[in-house]
């Protein structure tokens, strides 16, 4: 019970800071691009709508900057502006005078930014829906798409890639709640993300805990044809995440100075 309360605490706090509209603008933007662009190219969508493989090709079309861009960049600053909270309103002091565990504050904040990961795929996904939906809503010329939602591929492809963004998640907290400054984690996550993304090319990139998502998309999309990775990288990515996760506790449990 003691969790609970401690985790509607930080659920609430998260209103405080820009990470709540994080979520809403980073679910939104790519699914909004797409839909303005083909409002605008509305006549030329009848062919489109009626291809049996519209929605695989708008899967891909959506996910792709999200994958590689949005979602990691969304996840580092998602998670310092979490920590930041008790640092920018000097309440770290406070917080551990109330009766619960460093471990129950440890885990009730990192609760809170999974959460609003999961937020975050649940609005994407109604996003790509809707830019589906809206074009032939509002043009007589565009019909309903004709293909069937794949619904079981995309629900696995969801749940591989949110496995994909726990390693980020876990690192990034571990950062944030170490370093005061905002700045720090946030550079340190993005120097991490911009690697990772050099290294993509690199045949060992699987190793590099901030390209899973990327791996698995490009390998789903056939970018990555002839690549062989000995091992599903959703598998790796919970050995990191597992292990980033035990991590940050330790330092946070035994850290002398505590905000």
């Amino acid at each position: 019970m003691n969790f609970v309360n401690s985790f509607r605490a930080e659920w609430l706090k998260r209103r405080r800071s820009l990470a709540s509209w994080l979520v809403v603008v980073g679910a939104f933007f790519t699914p909004s691009i797409i839909t303005a662009s083909r409002i605008k190219n509305h006549a030329a969508l009848a062919p489109l709508y009626a291809a049996d493989d519209f929605w695989r090709k708008l899967w891909n079309q959506s996910w792709e900057s999200m994958e590689v861009f949005l979602l990691p960049i969304g996840i580092i600053l998602a998670t310092g502006l979490i920590a930041q909270i008790e640092y920018k309103n000097n309440t770290w002091k406070q917080l551990h005078t109330t009766p619960q565990s460093y471990t129950t504050v440890y885990a009730a904040k990192l609760l809170v930014v999974l959460l609003m990961l999961v937020q975050v795929f649940a609005l994407f996904n109604v996003g790509v829906y809707l830019s589906a939906v809206i074009p032939s809503a509002l043009f007589a010329g565009v019909p309903y798409p004709a293909a069937p939602i794949p619904f079981d591929d995309f629900w696995a492809a969801n749940v591989n890639f949110f496995v994909d963004c726990l390693p980020i998640v876990a690192l990034q907290y571990l950062l944030s709640l170490h370093f005061r400054n905002f700045l720090v984690p946030v550079g340190a996550g993005f120097a991490l993300w911009f690697l990772g993304v050099g290294l993509l090319s690199w045949e060992y990139s699987y190793l590099f805990p901030y390209n899973h998502g990327a791996i698995n998309f490009l390998t789903a999309t056939g970018h990555f044809d002839g690549r062989k990775v000995p091992f599903r990288v959703e598998h790796l990515a919970l050995v990191y995440a597992a292990a980033f996760t035990a991590a940050g506790w330790l330092l946070y449990v035994t850290k002398r100075e505590k905000g």
